[in-house]
């Protein structure tokens, strides 16, 4: 027996799994109206259980809502004539988005879908997968996206920065959030299906200049640069100044790279990140020895690992069990682990080390940061690594 609140659960599941079929017009499984069968028992069910059926026939009752309740009459020999709630009619999704109390967002993600696909009809099957977007975005920005595809699908190939263009409103912490929206819509409306264009080359714009950040910890290589020892530059001006280093250190965070004093020859390059596939341009590289201190935890390696695709001989420091284990007051939580279950162009041992982080050997998700460990310490190895 489906009391309201059952049935208000009920719709609730069925709009999460098919609100995005009901917006393009395709009911699928689902034929309108839409009957949902309240349960009548048996009369032996009946009678196991007489407070249960007169409270479920008593809520009905008292039902004021949307759809069509209809009922129907059972002539049982015990209980004789009862009249039951057999079965609730919901004429279309607007009906079941107001049992549920969804209707401001199902009204305005439809009128939205059918403004966007008047203008672009080719949107009318990758739009549903943005449901929210058309449900919850307020004036402004849906405004805002429209506008943005508008343009775009006028001026394909612009070669502008996003900033330059004419679009109300439009600013960087806008436009970061939603590059695969507008990636994907922008495809959608060229009716073209490759994966294998980024969000400035899909939409015809320039992107800005990746910057890099560099220290030159040499006073001869510094001069060789106006006497700038710590540079932010784009990559191919970096990757131009051809600088005769014989070592480059490549540590993830900011604060290690800043804290590193002079040495003879060297060069470090702080924050890459997963960026650390611009090292390919610097051809001066392939002269030095290339030593590299990430953080230890599986993004650590992982990162690590690219960068050996780009720097086969890149050699790693402090990134080993005994420095791991001897830091463990230290340890956080590692917030997602990296997924693959193995890292090719690791070590022996540095893959080992990856290993146990993903089978949980110390416990969940460990990590240790770079920072953490003993300046005087790390100071020391990194020395080392000169000789």
């Amino acid at each position: 027996m489906k009391l309201p609140e059952d049935v208000r659960q009920f719709l609730a599941r069925r709009f999460q799994s098919k609100h995005r079929e009901w917006l393009i017009g395709d009911a699928g499984e689902d034929q309108w109206p839409l009957e949902v069968p309240l349960g009548i028992p048996t009369e032996q069910a009946a009678l196991r259980q007489v407070d249960g059926v007169r409270a479920w026939v008593s809520a009905w009752q008292g039902w004021q809502g949307v759809g069509s309740l209809s009922w129907c009459e059972r002539r049982w020999k015990a209980l004789g004539v009862q009249r039951l709630p057999e079965k609730l009619a919901l004429g279309g999704p607007e009906d079941v988005a107001m049992w549920i109390g969804e209707s401001a967002r199902w009204e305005r993600a439809q009128s939205r879908y059918r403004t966007l696909t008047a203008r672009w009809p080719v949107l009318a099957q990758p739009l549903p997968r943005y449901f929210d977007v058309l449900a919850d975005y307020g004036d402004a920005d849906f405004r805002r996206l429209a506008e943005m595809l508008d343009w775009i699908a006028n001026h394909p190939q612009s070669d502008l920065y996003p900033r330059q263009l004419p679009v109300s409103g439009l600013d960087s912490k806008w436009l970061d959030g939603r590059k695969g929206l507008l990636t994907d819509l922008v495809a959608a409306i060229q009716e073209d299906s490759s994966s294998d264009q980024d969000f400035y080359q899909r939409c015809g714009l320039k992107a800005p200049p990746l910057l890099v950040r560099m220290r030159v910890l040499d006073q001869a290589l510094r001069a060789r640069v106006g006497g700038v020892g710590d540079i932010t530059a784009p990559v191919e001006d970096l990757a131009g100044l051809n600088l005769p280093v014989s070592h480059v250190f490549i540590v993830e965070n900011l604060q290690t790279g800043l804290a590193m004093s002079d040495m003879p020859g060297a060069v470090v390059f702080m924050r890459l990140g997963y960026n650390v596939d611009v090292l390919a341009r610097f051809s001066w590289l392939a002269r030095a020895k290339c030593i590299y201190w990430g953080d230890l935890d599986t993004h650590g390696f992982a990162i690590l690992h690219r960068a050996r695709s780009y720097v086969p001989a890149l050699q790693s420091v402090l990134m080993d069990e005994d420095t791991l284990l001897q830091h463990k007051t230290l340890w956080v939580d590692e917030s997602a682990q990296h997924p693959a279950t193995e890292l090719t162009l690791l070590t022996e041992q540095e893959q080992q080390l990856y290993r146990d982080l993903k089978q949980q050997r110390w416990g969940q998700n460990v990590r240790l940061e770079q920072e953490r460990i003993g300046w005087a310490a790390a100071w020391s190895v990194l020395q080392r690594a000169l000789a």
